[in-house]
């Protein structure tokens, strides 16, 4: 499926070929403290599959296992784009809520379950309202 995303502010702009098969969504702590929210729903993309424009700023982590992970984010207004390898990276997993048709994304897995917070599954309970009220 081919996908076109960016920033918020419009400074990065990105077109990719995904397997919408592939989405998952990610509850380690990581994420979370990156993403300000729960968890992060991304979209790998391979490297041949990916064509950004403009220059992120990329900071690099040390995950759990130990393997340093880039985290592409915008100069500008701050969105996360992406995560990867820190070298040489074959794999981009972008972030699905920078993805235009993100609509059309639903998760197919999830994957650190044992860091996710005790009241995501009960979400579906909690009342909502269309805007904010």
């Amino acid at each position: 499926m081919k996908v076109h995303g960016g920033c918020h502010c419009g400074n990065l702009r990105y077109e990719a070929e995904i397997d919408p098969a592939t989405i998952g969504v990610c509850h380690c702590t990581d994420c979370q403290r990156l993403t300000g929210a729960a968890f992060s729903v991304y979209a790998p993309v391979r490297r041949e599959h990916f064509r950004l424009t403009g220059e992120p700023r990329i900071y690099v982590k040390t995950a759990e296992s130990g393997n340093r992970r880039a985290q592409a984010f915008c100069p500008v207004c701050g969105t996360r784009i992406y995560g990867s390898a820190a070298e040489e990276p074959q794999v981009f997993n972008l972030r699905v809520g920078t993805i235009d048709e993100r609509t059309l994304l639903a998760p197919k897995m999830q994957i650190w379950c044992r860091s996710a917070l005790p009241w995501v599954k009960a979400l579906g309970a909690v009342p909502g309202v269309d805007k904010e009220p």
